[in-house]
Formats: structure tokens, sequence, C-alpha cells
């Protein structure tokens, strides 16, 4: 029995992911008046930071939603905390004036479940994947579907073996 290909590990530096972040605020700078952030937790709390700095955005509203439960495989979704309705009536009628963050869009069904409280809303995120790239107005990075990645706040310091040796062949 063949051994499935592990997938591919693209770690992301506390560096990089500011860089990033401040690319994703320099896109949306010129693509509306942003009003508030509705950032998806916990993913999009630190981008949502970002990017209402670099965008002088004071309106900050989370969206709890969890769907990595053992930080391997994603589980069921649920909604922890629904967006308040402040947020949902300031954007109701008004076009894109809310933009919902999220660190990545993967197979999207995050996405479609906070398309469907915020249907006006711009969704933007820093790393894309194939699947989940259709429901993203605004993205940095696109990184292929097994494409692991491993954020700043997940990573300690240790040693990465190299590529070589993580491949068969």
């Amino acid at each position: 029995m063949e051994n499935p290909q592990p997938p591919k590990a693209f770690p992301v530096s506390w560096d990089q992911f500011h860089r990033d972040c401040r690319a994703l605020a320099w896109r949306l700078s010129s693509q509306g008046k942003w009003e508030a952030i509705v950032c998806i937790t916990r993913g999009g709390l630190v981008p949502a930071a970002i990017v209402a700095r670099e965008l002088g955005i004071r309106m900050i509203e989370t969206v709890c939603v969890a769907s990595y439960h053992d930080y391997e495989s994603q589980g069921a979704l649920q909604v922890i905390k629904p967006v308040d309705h402040n947020v949902i009536d300031l954007n109701a009628g008004k076009g894109s004036s809310v933009l919902v963050i999220d660190d990545l869009v993967d197979t999207g069904k995050t996405a479609r479940v906070v398309r469907d409280m915020l249907p006006d809303a711009h969704f933007a995120t820093v790393y894309a994947k194939p699947m989940g790239r259709p429901l993203v107005d605004t993205f940095v990075t696109e990184v292929s579907q097994d494409t692991w990645i491993y954020f700043p706040w997940d990573m300690g310091w240790q040693f990465q073996p190299p590529i070589s040796t993580n491949t068969q062949g």
C-alpha cells in the first residue's frame, strides 16, 4: 500500500505575515470607503488589527466560527458568535462598506457561512486556496489546496527538516 504524499508545508514568519497583511491593506485602500471590519476568529484577528491600523478603521467586530478543531482537519462548522446586528444594519443597502477579514480561505465552508450573514460585504483574506478562492474578493497569495500554512502564532522555534527529506521518490 502506497503512503499518501504529505501535505506541502508553507511556514509563515511574523515578519512575512505582517508584510502580507500590509499588502492586503494596500490593495483594499483603493477599493472602497470602509466603515467597519468583521474579523473571523481566531485567524482573522491579527490581519484585521493590521488592516484596521493601516486603513484607519475603528469599528471592528468579530464573528466566531470554529472549523479546525484539532489543528489538522476541518470538522463541522460551529457559529459561536454571530455578527452584531448594528454592523449588519450598517452594511444593508450600502454596497460593500464592511470588510470581512480572515487569514485564509481554504475550502470556503467558513466563507459561505459568513457571506450568508453579510452578503454585501467585501471579503478579504491574506491567503487563498483554489477551492475557496471564488468566495474571496481580495487576497494576497494563493497556495495549492494540498498546502498546510503554518501561521506564526502556531509555531515555536524548532528545527525544520529539508524539503528533500519529506518527499518520496
